[in-house]
């Protein structure tokens, strides 16, 4: 039966694990950076530190063990088996919850944050806070299978992810996400499929945000518009720079997926510094993700990558959301909206707004990143349960 749901267990042949350690013994190094600061990507000494604890200390075993601590399954919706995590909450009244990672993410990134949703009472938090917590990974991530063909866009993985849920029996649900999670939860919210009372995202769309003087302004390379406001030229600034220096990755994956895509195949430093460098960038603490993250979590994340292939295919997803028809039509089911102060883009409301015309609660919060869920793991619980306390 295609709709059947398949227990799965983390556990790759240790000839795979043999393989990677071969290939990193075997790495040639580029020369190092020509200057003192990051401006150039990823730095040799940074990068060999790692490396060098990846190849001698670090234990894969133990990061199937954290994941193999969860229920995990797979099943078959539209033609792609989708692997996920379902943990029910032991408090009764628990609401369903679908959250969705992002790139260069993972389920790993998600994993500290099911104790505190699933099991609020121990986690400072009340039995009406609990969720019950479905975390799957996209197509082409991870477990996940990888489509062969394309149309494998925003859209259709949230119609993928409705069925999920409706498969697992829940009639009534809400949606996270962060990253690539965001506009996939963006995606159900247009879609606003029946159950779905609302959603929760920490990252947010320029493109159906900004004001048109000021989207005007940042693809012509003119002047921030005179009008702005403090914060909104801050803004501004900030999403120009973004742009201009910090965006080519994106840029790559949306048009040449296929092609970065046989060095992240086959080089697992290559692979590394991809992803490295990205969350270097992006997390609370700038250039220094081992200590928002830790070594051996961020290892867990690019291990998980590189034993299951999924450079290439999880960069596709940029592919086919810039091949697909844009929609920048308001949602209108209630939103709520976090706003981590190491994020790349920091709206204010108002501009907030214009996308989500029902917005049920907007928080700035003092700590953590683009990776808000890993970084922070308690107060990205709080800010769910906040988020979604009045659809309960």
């Amino acid at each position: 039966m295609t709709d059947t749901i398949r227990p799965f267990r983390a556990h790759v042949p240790q000839a795979a694990l043999a393989d990677l350690h071969r290939r990193l013994a075997a790495t040639r190094w580029p020369d190092a950076e020509t200057v003192s600061d990051r401006s150039e990507g990823a730095q040799l000494a940074k990068l060999q530190a790692l490396v060098g604890y990846w190849a001698t200390r670090y234990d894969w075993r133990k990061a199937e063990a954290k994941l193999n601590v969860y229920p995990q399954f797979l099943t078959n919706i539209d033609g792609l088996d989708i692997h996920f995590i379902h943990v029910h909450s032991r408090h009764p009244n628990a609401l369903p919850l679908i959250m969705t990672h992002g790139w260069p993410g993972s389920v790993f990134e998600l994993l500290n944050v099911i104790g505190p949703l699933t099991d609020p009472t121990a986690h400072g938090g009340t039995a009406n806070d609990a969720f019950h917590l479905v975390i799957p990974s996209i197509p082409g991530f991870g477990f996940s299978q990888k489509p062969t063909g394309k149309g494998w866009n925003p859209e259709r993985i949230a119609r993928a992810w409705d069925v999920l849920m409706k498969r697992l029996g829940y009639a009534r649900y809400v949606s996270q996400g962060g990253d690539w999670g965001a506009i996939i939860s963006d995606a159900l919210g247009r879609l606003a499929p029946e159950g779905l009372l609302g959603i929760h995202v920490n990252r947010i769309e320029r493109s159906t945000t900004l004001p048109p003087d000021v989207a005007k302004a940042l693809k012509s390379g003119d002047p921030a518009p005179a009008n702005l406001a403090i914060e909104e030229r801050r803004v501004f600034d900030e999403a120009r720079e973004f742009l201009s220096k910090g965006f080519g990755y994106a840029s790559i994956m949306q048009t040449r997926p296929q092609t970065i895509g046989y060095g992240l195949a086959d080089s697992p430093v290559g692979l590394a510094a991809w992803i490295y460098d990205k969350q270097a960038d992006w997390v609370f603490t700038r250039g220094d993700p081992e200590r928002a993250l830790g070594r051996d979590a961020i290892l867990d994340n690019i291990t998980l990558y590189w034993l299951t292939d999924s450079g290439t295919s999880s960069g596709r997803i940029y592919w086919e959301a810039g091949a697909s028809a844009v929609s920048t039509a308001p949602i209108t089911i209630p939103v709520a909206v976090t706003i981590f102060p190491g994020e790349v883009y920091r709206p204010p409301r108002h501009w907030v707004a214009r996308a989500y015309q029902n917005l049920i609660y907007y928080n700035r919060v003092n700590k953590g990143g683009h990776f808000a869920a890993w970084e922070e793991p308690e107060l990205f619980s709080t800010e769910v349960r906040s988020a979604f306390q009045s659809l309960r």
